[in-house]
């Protein structure tokens, strides 16, 4: 579990979801760099394209990001794991088949979430994404909760990636294809959304490489700046 202050309160909440849910290819102009070179389908998504994330790559604000030391076995000329800076949903309570209208009132609150990606298991392993995406510390979260009353309008917010302060992801999230809603009623139709389960909704444009000894830091509006270090396992 990681617990997170709850922003204007003494409070702490604990994050312990039964499943991380992950949108991919939600912001227009990541589709296009993520389409770029590789197989996958060049047209706008026509409906949510969902992944897991295990709740083993939890870590907190100041934790390292830690690249596993079997990646240097596969010997892969570019050996790539990239940050991506989103906006992740926490669930409020347990719910199934949620309309649109009504999704809003089964939110928490928000934070920061750095959906943290081995690009060479994402798109070699047959399997699909689940390797890639789900290595220990591969999904720092933080650095607070802000409550669903207290965050305003949440897809009118900035956010930003940055490693070592160089600027690489600059986006809104005004600029999902699909918005908080529909993704919380497309997904409660698939799978029951428990308290504490996490909705990561996708990341802009700008995707960068990870080294050890970076030093990188998501940041949304209205929310503050999650920021890791980056090591290389020492086995």
């Amino acid at each position: 579990m990681i617990e997170l202050p709850l922003a204007g309160t003494g409070r702490k909440i604990g994050i312990a979801p039964t499943k991380i849910i992950a949108v991919g290819l939600n912001y227009r102009e990541h589709v296009k760099e993520s389409v770029s070179g590789r197989k996958l389908p060049d047209a706008l998504p026509s409906e949510p394209v969902l992944f897991a994330k295990t709740p083993n790559v939890l870590i907190g604000p100041g934790e390292a990001i830690v690249i596993p030391a079997l990646i240097d076995g596969y010997h892969f000329e570019d050996a790539r794991v990239d940050p991506e800076a989103e906006l992740a949903v926490i669930i409020g309570k347990r719910g199934r088949r949620i309309p649109e209208e009504q999704a809003f009132d089964y939110v928490l609150g928000y934070t920061c979430f750095n959906d943290v990606s081995q690009r060479n298991f994402q798109y070699l392993d047959t399997s699909g994404w689940f390797r890639g995406k789900s290595l220990d510390t591969f999904g720092p979260i933080g650095p607070v909760v802000v409550s669903r009353q207290d965050i305003g309008d949440p897809q009118k917010l900035n956010l930003y990636s940055r490693i070592n302060g160089a600027l690489k992801q600059s986006g809104n999230t005004a600029d999902m294809i699909f918005s908080i809603p529909r993704l919380i009623a497309f997904i409660s139709k698939h799978f029951t959304l428990e308290e504490g389960d996490l909705i990561a909704t996708g990341t802009p444009k700008g995707i960068s490489p990870l080294h050890p000894g970076d030093v990188v830091e998501v940041e949304i509006e209205g929310i503050g700046i999650l920021r890791n270090p980056v090591e290389a396992e020492r086995i």
